[in-house]
């Protein structure tokens, strides 16, 4: 399988950010392992804090990757743009948070892109990508 992991704002600073709710391994260490991990498998990486360079990444995985597993980071909370993004493509893509949303401020409760994805997991730290890895798999 071809998977890209797409990161939104402030994912640029995992393992230096709020470390007690978002741990302390950045994606620099992460991903190879992730990687390693799933040797048989392509996976690829993009971050931005930028939405609509997000948005031109979800259109661009469209008929290249099998799947994507995306942290729009708090554009989760806030963007039409990158709900009307995923509805755009035929590529599944799974929402994923780090940190328990629901378990946070009210305001982080409504996510306006897991409607429109085939799945979302969270809280489950960075093992949360590993699992919507596997969520991506069972879902072909």
């Amino acid at each position: 399988m071809k998977i890209l992991i797409l990161n939104g704002a402030n994912l640029n600073l995992q393992g230096v950010r709020d470390r007690g709710v978002y741990g302390s391994e950045s994606f620099e260490e992460y991903i190879p392992r992730l990687q390693q991990l799933y040797a048989d498998d392509e996976i690829a990486y993009f971050q931005s804090n930028v939405e609509g360079e997000l948005v031109d990444m979800l259109h661009k995985a469209d008929g290249v990757y099998d799947g994507v597993v995306f942290n729009a980071g708090g554009y989760t909370h806030t963007s039409v743009v990158l709900r009307d993004a995923i509805s755009a493509v035929s590529v599944p893509v799974v929402e994923v948070h780090i940190s328990n949303i629901v378990a946070r401020e009210p305001f982080r409760h409504t996510s306006l892109i897991g409607g429109v994805c085939c799945g979302s997991i969270i809280g489950f730290g960075l093992d949360s990508y590993r699992l919507a890895i596997e969520a991506l798999k069972l879902h072909r």
